[in-house]
């Protein structure tokens, strides 16, 4: 006869973990439970130790010090396999997939199915994958190459990655930083449906208010220590802000400008096919101007032709038809380079792919993009240069041990305040953010909206996207609501509410509103 799980029961335990790297304590005698049939919530600031403490519950790394126990029993995980072996499966921050191989071959990597104990069964791996992809509402063809996807569904691959393995304890480090709110809710669904089951979920997200939903538990790191844990009945966001940061949730808004200048940025009719399916408009008819000194947001769910927009007017995708002005000066076919020569950058919203060479250090990724801005006679003036690179650095508070620094060693938040860093140092008048805060936590998402309000004051016209309401509302003059490639809405920041964006998004409908409390 089979018994139920016990719910909320601990299943496995962190006793004293101290992790280690040169002079660096990344953990600090953390102690830690996971329960089963419950959602175990982390948050703390990027560097506080929560992933690396994740990495060693996974077999990913090994602890300096400290006892793993598992159902009672001490283990020592070998690697990732070894977890695996005993029903522990991560899906990481970073997306760990082979772009060049299809969605099947990605969920099975190392795991295939086989048929007389030598040959892979690809009709099940086939099969397996749809059930997998249906339970997180993507109907995508199993043979498609992840590279064709776009990063939401990459996200859900990963993720789907993990729910192959069958675990029963479940660790998922930021697995919504690039999902729809509609994805996130499918994703919610199943989180219930696997705990309902037994399964132990630990979750790290640095959307606060969309972990506070899930969460049963919460705990919260700060420097490599575990500093608070609470029941979700007893904790609310400024529970969590002020333990993280030390600071209150209001402190961490900036200071906006309520007067602006000449019109910095111009359009009319933009129109932009969608570049993966050309028949489709992504943007269709797109009027807007933006000041300087003013920072507008771009609010949508996805789909809704943010990202397509801004790669159109930093260059790289083509406008059908419209007009662009730059202070006045109309572009016509300029490139990415020309544009920004003529002051208008793009930060893209994966800053792995698009933001960073991954090979180069700190410094050689801020210069990247002005570097011709330092060439004398035949040569670059590596000294220009430096001393460039370090008042950029300087100038966006980069947590690094030096320009020469790996550009991977750096935290989420401190990567992009390098790509941010590397577009300032360009010089814009106009400034494009495609979700600045993907990935980040509170603290450095303060850091960066603090960056960008900074720069408004000093003249740039700021236009960004985000599909967090609270950004919206909190950080921009003003919220241009696209849906379909459309503006559907202008609100004034100031009288928003949350109501008014998820309604004119299409992310809720009136009835669905008046039974809540969001407003």
């Amino acid at each position: 006869m089979t018994t139920a799980p016990v719910v909320d029961s601990v299943v496995m335990t962190a006793r004293g973990i101290t992790k280690v790297y040169g002079a660096t304590r990344a953990l600090k005698g953390v102690d830690f439970d996971i329960r089963r049939g419950a959602v175990t919530v982390l948050f703390g600031e990027n560097g506080a130790g929560k992933s690396t403490l994740m990495k060693i519950l996974s077999g990913v790394e090994q602890p300096t010090s400290g006892v793993l126990t598992l159902d009672g029993e001490e283990i020592e995980l070998s690697g990732t396999v070894d977890a695996a072996r005993r029903g522990i499966a991560i899906i990481h921050q970073e997306l760990s997939l082979a772009p060049n191989l299809s969605i099947k071959d990605n969920i099975f990597m190392g795991r295939e199915l086989v048929r007389n104990g030598i040959v892979v069964d690809d009709r099940r791996e086939t099969e397996k994958t749809r059930e997998i992809m249906a339970r997180l509402a993507e109907e995508l063809d199993p043979r498609t190459l992840v590279e064709d996807l776009r990063l939401g569904q990459q996200q859900v691959v990963e993720i789907a990655r993990a729910l192959a393995g069958e675990a029963r304890v479940l660790i998922m480090d930021e697995p919504t930083s690039a999902l729809s709110g509609a994805e996130v809710e499918v994703l919610f669904a199943l989180i219930r449906e696997l705990t309902a089951a037994g399964v132990a979920i630990v979750y790290i997200s640095h959307h606060l208010e969309e972990a506070l939903e899930i969460a049963d538990h919460a705990v919260v790191f700060r420097d490599g220590d575990l500093v608070a844990t609470g029941d979700r009945a007893d904790i609310d966001l400024e529970w969590v802000v002020g333990n993280m940061v030390g600071r209150a949730a209001d402190d961490l808004v900036p200071d906006l400008l309520d007067a602006f200048g000449d019109v910095a940025l111009r359009l009319k009719d933009v129109t932009v096919a969608d570049p993966s399916n050309p028949s489709r408009l992504a943007v269709d008819g797109f009027d807007l101007d933006v000041r300087q000194g003013e920072i507008v947001c771009l609010y949508g769910l996805m789909g809704a032709g943010r990202t397509e927009l801004l790669e159109a007017l930093a260059g790289r995708v083509p406008i059908q038809r419209g007009t662009v002005e730059i202070e006045g000066r109309r572009l016509t076919r300029e490139t990415v380079s020309e544009r920004i020569d003529l002051g208008l950058a793009l930060v893209p919203e994966d800053r792995q792919r698009d933001g960073l060479v991954q090979t180069m250090s700190v410094g050689e990724n801020a210069s990247l993009a002005s570097l011709l801005s330092y060439v004398r006679g035949l040569w670059i003036s590596r000294k220009a240069e430096q001393a460039a690179v370090n008042r950029g650095i300087g100038d966006v508070r980069v947590k690094t041990s030096g320009p020469a620094a790996s550009i991977t060693s750096l935290s989420g938040g401190n990567q992009q305040k390098v790509v941010i860093g590397k577009v300032l140092m360009t010089a814009p008048r106009v400034i494009l953010l495609d979700e600045p805060s993907r990935g980040i936590d509170v603290g450095a998402k303060a850091e960066i909206f603090g960056l960008m309000a900074r720069e408004a004051r000093r003249g740039l016209a700021v236009l960004f996207a985000t599909s967090e309401v609270s950004e919206a509302l909190t950080v921009s003059n003003r919220i241009v609501v696209m849906s379909k490639g459309r503006i559907v809405r202008v609100l004034d920041s100031a009288g928003a509410t949350r109501d008014d964006l998820m309604f004119a998004s299409g992310e809720a409908t009136e009835e669905e509103l008046s039974g809540s409390d969001h407003s």
